[in-house]
């Protein structure tokens, strides 16, 4: 990595193009911008699991780091190319001063032209992600409630300031389990009467399903609280009895349907990397995951 301190973001994008030509590598493989707003203490995990993810989608990373509020306005960066596997470039910024407070303003001119921009907060996000400064600059916007403080109550703000683009990595550790439930019930099965989900306290993932169960199957899901990790069980009723998918262990799963033997199925609980390269597959809104946010929280939905 390359080092500026008390820089321009001229001076950056002009060390870029020459980080690029020193190592022989070009833009044209690369197909987006993977802005990732975190703090000093997360970035490391955070640049790393960009960069794991971008060895599916070669991008450039620029992580962008708000440090002392107080003091002089400043702009730190480091600038480096191909680290762990991403063909494309790592720019790290440390704004300093007032400077954080206007991050779209450095990063616009470091955006790869005429490319995608996507935004992730891997920690605390801003309550309206899209009205942001780096939320406008974005087609997609990645938060993580269950890296906040509170993460039910970070997912009930996002339903109040949904913008098309905006999504969770909290929804995201869904597909697998949304996936096997679907394909589960696409086989001949009662109508379902109730569901029970059992995950760990506060876990923001099964709020989701039990919007996503409510959208979809018109039941009222009832919550337990297991020992975790994260969602441990989904159970769906019947007359002719329960349809259940448990993990107790965090990776494999069994099956259970009413008159069918026990099937086990994979289901380990997947890294940040591998969550955030399914989100860099869509650019396009995501009305599932809109509808799901609306009925878990149904009290806050207009009318």
């Amino acid at each position: 990595m390359t080092e500026l301190t008390g820089s321009t973001a001229s001076e950056v994008a002009a060390l870029i193009a020459r980080e690029r030509r020193r190592s022989g590598t070009g833009m044209l493989g690369m197909v987006l911008t993977l802005v990732v707003a975190t703090d000093e203490r997360g970035h490391y995990d955070a640049l790393r699991a960009a960069n794991d993810a971008a060895m599916e989608h070669p991008c450039r990373v620029i992580a962008v780091i708000p440090r002392a509020p107080k003091e002089k306005p400043r702009l730190d960066a480091e600038v480096g190319t191909a680290q762990r596997g991403n063909p494309g470039e790592n720019v790290v910024l440390r704004l300093y001063g007032h400077l954080g407070e206007h991050a779209d303003s450095v990063v616009l001119p470091l955006l790869l032209p005429d490319a995608p921009v996507v935004v992730w907060w891997p920690g605390d996000a801003p309550k309206d992600p899209g009205a942001s400064p780096l939320g406008r600059l974005a087609h997609r916007r990645v938060t993580d409630a269950a890296a906040c403080a509170r993460p039910g109550a970070s997912l009930r703000e996002r339903l109040g300031e949904l913008t098309d683009g905006d999504t969770d990595l909290a929804w995201t550790r869904l597909t697998p389990w949304r996936a096997l439930l679907a394909a589960a019930l696409d086989e001949p099965f009662d109508t379902v009467t109730g569901a029970t989900i059992a995950a760990a306290r506060g876990n923001p993932s099964a709020v989701l399903l039990a919007g996503w169960l409510r959208a979809k199957l018109g039941v009222e899901p009832a919550a337990k609280v297991s020992r975790g990790p994260g969602i441990t069980e989904v159970r769906l009723s019947s007359a002719r009895g329960d349809l259940s998918l448990a993990r107790p262990d965090g990776e494999r799963a069994t099956l259970t349907r009413p008159g069918q033997p026990d099937r086990r199925v994979a289901l380990k609980r997947r890294t940040t990397a591998d969550l955030l390269a399914e989100e860099l597959r869509r650019l396009d809104a995501d009305e599932v995951y809109a509808e799901s946010l609306a009925a878990a929280f149904p009290e806050k939905v207009p009318g």
